[in-house]
């Protein structure tokens, strides 16, 4: 804010008062006021065009010339104040930071750029400007139709921007808690007004994210810039210039370009669905898991390749939603093993699996698609003629031939060969999203999937001037929000390291008191400092790296080791399960699920938290603290939990691991009425 100094006779105050000037910065969402003695001259600096305008007042009236931003229809103005003079730059650049792709990683690392501070070099002192402290210039680029093609078509709003890839499978998820599809179908309503119903309230959740996301880059003085960036083809220009396409509403690119240039750039353009030779993708009835984002209607049957997390999390939103006939189609002859292969327990992923199995999904083993014959556009239209004609919603179905995994011809007799349904979603994997972004001119380096290599710093190998750095999605598995987030603000970290050394300070995530003598705590040590680097070279295969949080219903989430993965690393350890249904809350109003604590038997501690059930994704959180503060069962035993609450668990997981005999005992007892309970629901 501007501050009002008063000097002289007081019989200035009223023309002071007629001289308002009243000053609106987008750079930071206030409105600030300030009054002009006569005669005064004020010099505005706008930083995004790092020119000035003067207002000179000669009367009570005042006249405020400004300049205008870069030509974007989404930049925002950023208007420095009294404060921050933002001439003393130590490089020649329009801006400090470019971040390329606006989705939770591009976002959160332009916003803790753009909090920082820099001060001018020490070149800028010597040649007589005095030395100060400035906000750092951030531009953050996004092409929101490259971004999962998550749209308001009529407002040609992104609803992307700063959501994670899952964003509309999650607001699907959400909806279908709220929205119950069978009541609407018994009231009578037509199947595209059920459908509507169902993405008008996903498109405002994920409309209010996108609000937000905009309100906290304006906050934080971020210029937003919609296009495609690439790396300028001109070699004389290096790696610190981008050359951003606009588009037009209908996504298609022009021939307008913008050039900048700037000191850092952090490549934040997130992965894409891998798309597997043969299926004629369409995004009308054969769809990946982005292009999923533009179904147009409810399915009464879906067909869904893959035995991850996303194609888990679709069968259980399809068959949430009212869907009749849903299909999982799996190329390994056991489900459980399939999840286990992604990091998942034995007993979370039989939980998991069982689950699939009461909802009525069907699975197919040991198999992939052969072909997809999609009907005609004549069928199609005659169909929908019919479905006008009798207020109906039937849909010509897909035929889908199956074969034996890897392409064989051994497929059993008795075995499925062929699935007719109205949509079919491939959900098997991700590949990294850089392939337009002419990286080769600048000469990054990439692996055989396209994605960016990196150093321990995030720095992209090959860049000459070693200003180039690359976060999330970009650099491979393991195609998480979380983890790309952390990645992107360690970047940020290191391109502009901290003032204060206590902001990069790691040592306090891992307690020092472990026993020299222990290997397996020596060895945690090693993992936890690696995890809390987010280092991309070891993140995947290290289990104290990051939690990983399943969004199916019910959710599973996993933190640390399994039985399975301490033994190979040479810890003796047991296991402590208790089921919801062992809890207060869990057995009034969730009942299907468990918790599971792994321990290391000579000392009690904890090393890894498994969960399946409601609130798991959230409860996994507690369940990592404990790992890493390698907190004991006897420590979880003895404390003090709320009542009716899910972590109650903890302390009956914990007990079970210290009387396993009378827990088991304990689990059979709960089983039993569990059933009985649902026999009896069942018959009501």
């Amino acid at each position: 804010m501007r501050h009002l100094s008063l000097v002289g006779d007081v019989s200035i105050l009223l023309p002071l008062i007629l001289s308002l000037i009243v000053i609106f910065s987008p750079h930071t969402g206030v409105v600030s006021f300030q009054i002009i003695p006569r005669r005064q001259e004020l010099i505005l600096r706008t930083d995004a065009t790092r020119s000035s305008a003067i207002a000179t007042t000669t009367t009570t009236a005042t006249r405020l010339i400004t300049t205008s931003t870069t030509s974007s229809k989404s930049s925002f103005l950023s208007l420095s104040s009294n404060n921050d003079d933002n001439d003393s730059a130590s490089h020649p650049y329009e801006y400090d930071l470019a971040v390329i792709g606006a989705g939770p990683v591009g976002v959160q690392a332009a916003i803790a750029a753009a909090s920082q501070i820099l001060s001018s070099s020490d070149s800028d002192s010597d040649s007589g400007n005095p030395s100060k402290n400035r906000k750092m210039k951030v531009v953050l680029i996004d092409a929101p139709r490259a971004s999962g093609k998550l749209m308001n078509e009529e407002t040609n709003e992104d609803l992307s921007i700063g959501g994670p890839t899952g964003l509309f499978s999650k607001a699907l998820r959400d909806t279908a808690k709220r929205i119950q599809v069978s009541a609407l179908r018994g009231m009578g309503l037509r199947e595209d007004s059920v459908w509507n119903e169902i993405v008008s309230s996903c498109a405002e959740l994920a409309s209010f994210n996108a609000r937000d996301i905009k309100r906290q880059l304006e906050y934080a003085g971020v210029t937003l810039v919609e296009g495609y960036a690439k790396f300028d083809d001109n070699s004389d220009r290096g790696s610190h210039h981008l050359v951003i396409s606009n588009e037009d509403d209908d996504g298609k690119t022009t021939t307008t370009t913008t050039t900048i240039s700037t000191d850092k750039i952090l490549i934040a353009t997130g992965s894409r669905p891998f798309r597997p030779s043969g299926i004629p993708f369409d995004g009308v009835r054969v769809f990946d898991s982005d292009s999923i984002n533009g179904l147009n209607y409810l399915p009464k049957s879906v067909v869904i390749t893959g035995s991850g997390i996303v194609a888990i999390e679709f069968a259980k939103i399809f068959s949430n939603l009212g869907c009749d006939d849903v299909t999982l189609l799996i190329r390994d002859n056991s489900p459980k093993n399939a999840l286990m292969k992604i990091g998942l327990d034995k007993d979370i992923a039989a939980t998991l699996v069982a689950d699939l199995i009461r909802s009525g999904i069907k699975i197919e083993r040991g198999c992939e698609v052969g072909t997809i014959e999609v009907p005609s556009s004549s069928a199609m239209a005659s169909a929908t003629a019919a479905n006008a004609y009798n207020n109906q919603n039937r849909i010509v179905p897909l035929k889908i031939s199956l074969k034996a995994k890897g392409g064989g011809s051994d497929r059993r007799l008795s075995s499925v060969h062929e699935i007719k349904c109205d949509a079919y979603v491939a959900a098997v994997g991700r590949l990294p999203n850089t392939n337009n972004l002419n990286l080769e001119a600048a000469g990054i380096e990439v692996d055989e999937y396209g994605g960016i290599a990196v150093d321990n710093l995030f720095r992209a190998n090959g860049v000459k001037d070693r200003n180039v750095y690359g976060a999330g999605d970009v650099l491979g598995r393991p195609f998480l929000a979380s983890t790309g987030v952390a990645q992107g603000v360690a970047a940020v970290k290191n391109m502009f390291p901290p003032s204060n050394p206590l902001d990069n300070d790691t040592s306090a995530i891992i307690d020092s008191a472990c026993d020299p003598n222990d290997e397996s705590c020596a060895l945690e040590d090693d993992l936890l400092s690696q995890a809390a680097g987010v280092n991309p070279t070891t993140l995947t295969a290290n289990p104290f790296a990051f939690p990983v949080g399943i969004w199916s219903s019910p959710e599973a989430a996993y933190f640390g080791l399994s039985t399975k993965q301490a033994e190979i690393l040479g810890i003796d350890a047991g296991e402590g399960i208790a089921l919801y249904a062992e809890c207060l809350r869990g057995l009034v109003f969730s009942p299907n699920g468990l918790l599971k604590l792994v321990f290391q038997k000579s000392t009690g501690r904890i090393v890894g938290v498994h969960i399946c059930g409601d609130d798991a994704c959230e409860l996994i959180h507690y369940g990592m603290e404990l790992v890493k503060n390698r907190r004991t069962i006897t420590d979880v035993a003895n404390s003090l939990y709320s009542a009716v609450t899910f972590h109650e668990m903890y302390r009956i997981a914990a007990i079970s691991c210290m009387d396993p005999k009378a827990a088991r005992k304990s689990r059979a007892a709960v089983g039993r009425a569990l059933t009985e309970r649902r026999r009896n629901s069942s018959k009501q």
